[in-house]
């Protein structure tokens, strides 16, 4: 199943390394991953998509939780919540096959960002399955998709937080409340995926 975890982070070097470090001795590939700045001064949100089992899953948002610079941490796969995608694709489009790539953009509601006498640039919001749905139409047809390039998944909670998750995700209040670990039970660290690691 696939998890998302959203997680706020500080601002400062190593985070990121530190955050891949984990998934790479736990053996578990991230398929997507986002980084940017976040409604809280001094913190950063991610969120991480991947796929592993409900009790994997568990696992791995307990050792982020316990990684040094990470704040807050919620895996909210099974909760409602909207998810987006941004897409960049540069399309070769001469003058007699430009119109199509026109009607396309208009179709899938995304727009023309630039335009070359050689190519053209498509930008896109939405979900996964319309830009993959863009990209095979594309190929398709006579147009060539010449480069892609696509962020990672952003995923938010629907409608609004009750107090208890806002203090949980430690937003409840300006003064900043200390988060509630998850569960107690037996994790990995860190530390201990190192001892373990085989030489």
């Amino acid at each position: 199943m696939l998890h998302t975890f959203v997680a706020y982070v500080e601002d400062l070097p190593g985070v990121l390394t530190r955050v891949a470090s984990l998934f790479r001795r736990l053996n578990i590939n991230i398929n997507s991953l986002t980084v940017g700045r976040s409604e809280r001064a001094g913190l950063s949100r991610l969120t991480l998509v991947c796929e592993a089992s409900a009790e994997a899953g568990h696992r791995i948002r307990a050792s982020l939780f316990k990684l040094e610079n990470v704040v807050d941490v919620d895996d909210i796969a099974q909760a409602p919540s909207v998810t987006r995608e941004l897409a960049l694709i540069k399309v070769a489009a001469s003058p007699r096959t430009r119109s199509q790539v026109f009607e396309l953009v208009e179709v899938f509601r995304a727009r023309i960002v630039d335009l070359a006498p050689e190519s053209l640039m498509i930008e896109m919001t939405g979900v996964e399955s319309k830009i993959e749905g863009l990209i095979q139409v594309l190929n398709e047809g006579e147009e060539r998709v010449l480069e892609i390039c696509r962020s990672g998944k952003m995923t938010m909670r629907r409608g609004h937080h009750t107090s208890s998750v806002l203090k949980a995700m430690g937003a409840g209040s300006s003064e900043s409340p200390e988060p509630a670990e998850p569960d107690s039970e037996p994790v990995e660290t860190l530390e201990d995926a190192a001892a373990n690691e085989p030489e």
